[in-house]
């Protein structure tokens, strides 16, 4: 198939590597022309494990391509996916300038049938307005041209994207139109060979699923920080809390592990984003979702509370090892991460810092490129050198089996605060260290 995809960020670079993986034709569009570039010449814009690999095969056999010209992209494709980011707007609903836009321009340019996609996350009714900007820009042109309206969310987790597209657990298609349906039947059949894995709704309810996951996993992540601040007031370890009730099937075990808050591109943007939306459009108040909102950002000053409670209120003259930037492994993004609440609590306190990330240095970088009391190491153990304690917001890898005896020797006093409870309290406390998790 040929298939346009508008947006060559996190989502668009991901999808049109993929879809090109299985064999499709596939144009990528952006208007940022710098990040064109890069991709022409081999490179990727983001960090993501796989895809700068998927990227370069495919770029070489012929199989994908990029432009920055409109016209061309919206000719190209049979199938045009829409996958432009919907930054938040100050009062937290989605900004969908860049949706809109890039409908109006397939209307402006389309000849032939078009099954329009919108690929990115949307709130509910998105899709009636991609259908109205199109309908507008060919009544403009005074030409009457076929074209569906299908909501297709995405679910890629940062740090498995390529994975997650390739091997999804299910695909969401939201239209009432047979043919656009068959037709993503075919983009799709590549993914879903051992068995069906595609749910088809009506238009609203795919916008309204992408929102709802989201704000599901969310909630779980509150709720269980909620309980691990609870189990540390009364005595109670929240991984036994955990394990106890995550043995039961109707609960499970996944994304029940408490921390110092949630952060990143999605989960934030999509939780206020689901709020508004409920009030503007339906005039209801998500009253749960509010707290889930409330309980993460305040639980991103629990690490802080921590450190002041040891050190006291003042940090002046404290120095500390900070391990991760990332809101999450596997990625370099900074979006909404718990580090950010941390770095700018700490040294408002007076102290100084310096950070160390496998792979968001250079987000770290450009994020604080003023701040003078924020420094960056080349490795983890250098990072630890004349500090006062180590602080773990990340939960990489590399960070779950140190060098203990190390760490000990480099911090000016033997104390850890840990953000995503990494080690087993009993085993950190045996080897002479002041521990501090979350909940335990």
């Amino acid at each position: 198939m040929k298939i346009t995809v508008v947006g060559t960020g996190y989502v668009g670079l991901v999808g049109a590597a993929c879809l090109a993986e299985v064999g499709n034709h596939v144009l990528g569009l952006d208007v940022n022309a710098e990040k064109i570039r890069i991709l022409k010449e081999g490179g990727i814009p983001i960090h993501e494990p796989g895809l700068l690999e998927i990227v370069r095969r495919n770029v070489e056999n012929g199989r994908l391509s990029f432009t920055t010209n409109i016209e061309e992209a919206v000719h190209f494709g049979e199938v045009q996916f829409i996958a432009v980011g919907t930054p938040p707007d100050e009062d937290g609903s989605a900004d969908l300038q860049y949706v809109t836009e890039a409908a109006r321009n397939i209307g402006r340019f389309m000849t032939s049938p078009k099954v329009i996609v919108d690929k990115s996350t949307v709130p509910i009714g998105t899709g009636d307005k991609v259908t109205a900007a199109v309908a507008e820009e060919l009544k403009k042109r005074n030409v009457n041209i076929h074209y569906s309206v299908v909501s297709n969310p995405e679910f890629l987790k940062e740090g498995a994207a390529v994975e997650d597209f390739m091997r999804p657990e299910r695909i969401v298609i939201g239209t009432e139109d047979p043919k656009a349906i068959e037709v993503m039947k075919q983009v799709y059949a590549p993914f879903q060979r051992n068995h069906e894995r595609l749910v088809v709704t009506n238009l609203r309810s795919a916008e309204l699923i992408k929102y709802a996951a989201n704000s599901m996993l969310a909630t779980r992540i509150s709720f269980m920080n909620e309980l691990a601040n609870l189990a540390e007031i009364v005595g109670a370890d929240i991984e036994m809390v955990r394990q106890g009730i995550g043995s039961d099937p109707r609960i499970g075990y996944h994304f029940l592990y408490p921390g110092c808050g949630y952060g990143g591109s999605c989960f934030p943007k999509d939780v206020k984003a689901l709020i508004k939306t409920a009030k503007d459009v339906a005039g209801f108040d998500l009253k749960l979702l509010k707290a889930v909102e409330e309980v993460n950002d305040l639980q991103k000053y629990v690490l802080p509370k921590k450190i002041k409670k040891q050190f006291g209120e003042s940090l002046k003259d404290k120095h500390f090892a900070l391990w991760g930037l990332a809101f999450k492994p596997n990625t370099d993004d900074m979006r909404e991460a718990s580090s950010r609440v941390l770095i700018d609590e700490l040294i408002k306190a007076g102290a100084t810092i310096t950070a160390y990330d496998p792979v968001a240095m250079d987000e770290g970088k450009r994020i604080f490129k003023d701040e003078k009391n924020l420094t960056f190491a080349d490795t983890q153990e250098e990072a630890l050198k004349n500090a006062d304690a180590l602080i773990i917001v990340t939960e990489w890898t590399e960070f779950r089996s140190p060098d203990f005896a190390l760490i000990k020797a480099s911090l000016k006093s033997p104390m850890i605060f840990d953000g995503r409870n990494l080690y087993d309290p009993k085993v950190v406390r045996a080897l002479g260290f002041n521990y501090y998790p979350i909940g335990r």
